[in-house]
């Protein structure tokens, strides 16, 4: 019997069980806006920690771990059917520990239970929910589920686990050994002598992906997928592919144009429901926003257009604009779910609200360039995408442009200024990784001969970093009104490093470069050693030992930003520790590029500042490209990020 139809097994019987623990819900105030949203569930939710793993081996009972983050859509969801009803709350109380986890402050865990409900469901995403034993061995994984379905499976697996706790602990562990990553291997060959031959897997493994007639990855739902795009596009600056070319303006042009942006406001959502780019989830993460910032204003130097320069501008005009903090930081993201509990509801209008607002040639206009005709696609009416461009609309309404435009931006600042009175909740908390992301995207932006508003931001965000989230000795993972919360992992010395590093380049300011480099030794001497790479320093899950590589996902691989940051110092520590990590991984990167695309950048990266070794045989690469064009299309690993 296979391991996954083994721990679907456990699912399949009914029966009755055990003894109520005196508990309370331990999350009313939590100075987390997701985790404080749980606080009024009738559920005894208890934070991840030594108390609820103690309370589990106290009194033999699986944990019941569930993480979301505050602007997913399907986490409010599961919490309105589920998480609030009475029935369903009686049942984790009485017969497991429910603890509830932001995946924002505690992203290590997070990435090992999605790593372990991908490999035996075959696809995951939040709301997050895994079984874990008291032990410390996960069980068994899902992802929403309705309220029925939902019941019947805990008290299914609640008989499961009376009758037969030995036996599901075992499996538990048996699972876990089995699904563990390998340790570190040397590849054998310098890395550097692996950049061309790596690059030609990357693009026949992204073509193998790519929609080539809409732009983006996959047929089903659509991610910007930063990491891969950034890579690709400097590949393309060093060769013009003019197939590479094509698809990456294809992918740009779309995504600033259709339903993945904001029309009005500027800000991009998270990933669209549909593969033509036309229906988001309406959340907007500060990770996203500043990546794409970055991705738009690289991609108007490599094609020598002015218009991804502006798109970049909106973007980080919104994040200053709806997301930056008085203390210059940035928040952590806008919910998709409006004040009236409406998904999308801030966004979106009905054609009588339009009437009221606009005058005729207004509507007129924004009808036209936003295609607005017919039944709103949603219930709670339509969402702006750019069907037509302004010079179009103005040949097709026989006008002129500057007539046309006129009337666009007089329309546009109304409609802003209505849903400037609508309300949107906000997650506020301040997160070390995602604003040193935000620091590279400003630090970026301030280096354009307009950039002086940016270069202000980036000031203010680079004293907040420096003087509110590092002590001195150690970074803090999130500050928010009530202080810092949450362990500092990879990722957080990883982003910070890189945004300090590409702002003390900007603005000249060497002790910034110092910090950067103090903080780069750190994230070795916390994060990698024999066992490979650690997201975090220390975790109570039993799952998997250290990663040989980290693949990139929402973010950048940060172990590949780590060696890449590290590569750009003089310092002979820090470039040993940067080969000794630059060389490992040959069969994951050759068997899975795209999903290492940071990692082949930073190798690539690093052959171009080196004399270039023996070329590779044309034999081996052709055998490996026909193998990666012979692929399954990844669309789950898609969806789920």
């Amino acid at each position: 019997m296979s391991l996954r139809i083994i721990l679907v097994f456990i699912l399949l019987q009914l029966q009755a069980a055990p003894v109520l623990a005196d508990r309370n819900n331990q999350l009313t105030d939590h100075p987390s806006p997701y985790l404080a949203m749980h606080g009024q569930d009738p559920v005894h939710w208890q934070e991840w920690g030594e108390a609820a793993q103690q309370a589990a081996v106290r009194e033999d009972k699986l944990l019941f771990v569930s993480s979301g983050y505050f602007s997913c859509h399907w986490c409010h969801v599961m919490q309105r059917e589920s998480f609030s009803n009475p029935e369903v709350a009686a049942i984790l109380n009485k017969y497991f520990i429910p603890v509830k986890v932001d995946r924002e402050l505690n992203p290590a865990l997070d990435a090992k239970l999605i790593d372990f409900v991908e490999r035996t469901r075959g696809y995951a995403g939040w709301p997050l929910n895994v079984f874990i034993t008291p032990d410390g061995y996960p069980l068994v994984g899902l992802v929403y589920m309705p309220q029925e379905d939902f019941k019947s499976m805990l008290l299914k697996l609640t008989a499961e686990w009376q009758r037969r706790k030995v036996e599901l602990k075992q499996i538990a562990a048996k699972a876990t050994i089995e699904l563990a990553k390998p340790q570190v291997s040397e590849t054998g060959t310098l890395a550097p002598q692996l950049g061309d031959e790596y690059t030609k897997y990357l693009l026949a493994h992204t073509f193998n992906l790519a929609d080539e007639l809409q732009g983006g990855f996959g047929q089903q739902n659509k991610f910007p997928m930063v990491p891969q795009l950034r890579v690709l596009l400097a590949e393309y600056q060093r060769n013009k592919l003019e197939r590479l070319g094509s698809f990456l303006q294809t992918s740009l042009n779309h995504m600033a144009s259709q339903g993945l942006n904001d029309q009005l406001a500027g800000g991009f959502y998270r990933y669209t429901v549909d593969p033509a780019w036309q229906i988001p989830h309406f959340e907007k993460m500060l990770y996203d926003n500043a990546q794409l910032a970055s991705l738009y204003l690289q991609a108007a130097i490599v094609f020598n257009n002015q218009h991804y320069q502006t798109v970049a501008f909106q973007t980080l005009d919104f994040m200053l604009h709806e997301l930056a903090t008085p203390e210059g930081a940035l928040a952590a993201s806008l919910s998709a779910v409006d004040d009236q509990g409406v998904e999308g509801g801030y966004y979106l209008w009905h054609e009588t609200e339009l009437t009221k607002v606009l005058s005729q040639d207004e509507l007129k206009v924004v009808k036209t360039i936003w295609g607005i005709a017919g039944n709103p696609e949603l219930e709670a009416g339509y969402h702006f995408r750019q069907v037509m461009t302004p010079a179009e609309a103005a040949k097709q309404l026989n006008v002129s442009l500057p007539r046309l435009q006129n009337h666009f931006a007089s329309a546009q600042k109304k409609l802003r200024q209505v849903r400037s009175q609508r309300r949107l909740p906000k997650d506020d908390k301040k997160i070390a990784a995602w604003n040193g992301l935000a620091l590279s995207a400003l630090a970026q932006a301030a280096a354009t001969p307009a950039g002086d508003k940016y270069r202000q931001a980036a000031s203010r965000l680079r004293d907040y970093l420096v003087k509110e989230l590092w002590d001195g000795q150690q970074l803090y993972r999130v500050m928010t009104k009530k202080g810092a919360i949450g362990r500092a992992g990879l990722e957080d010395y990883a982003y910070v490093s890189k945004g300090l590093l590409e702002w003390a380049e900007v603005s000249g300011q060497q002790q910034d470069r110092v910090l950067a480099q103090q903080m780069l030794k750190q994230a070795w001497q916390l994060f990698y050693g024999k066992q490979g790479w650690q997201r975090t320093e220390a975790m109570w899950l039993r799952y998997g030992s250290g990663d040989t590589l980290l693949s990139d996902g929402v973010m950048p691989a940060p172990s590949a930003v780590l060696i890449g940051s590290s590569l750009r110092f003089n310092d002979q520590s820090l470039a040993q520790q940067a080969m000794r990590a630059l060389n490992v991984g040959d069969s994951e990167i050759s068997l899975g590029p795209f999903w290492y695309a940071t990692q082949i950048g930073v190798i690539r990266s690093y052959q171009e500042t080196k004399t270039s070794t023996s070329p590779i045989g044309a034999d081996t690469i052709t055998s490996k490209v026909n193998w990666l064009n012979s692929l399954v299309d990844r669309n789950n690993d898609l969806r789920r990020i």
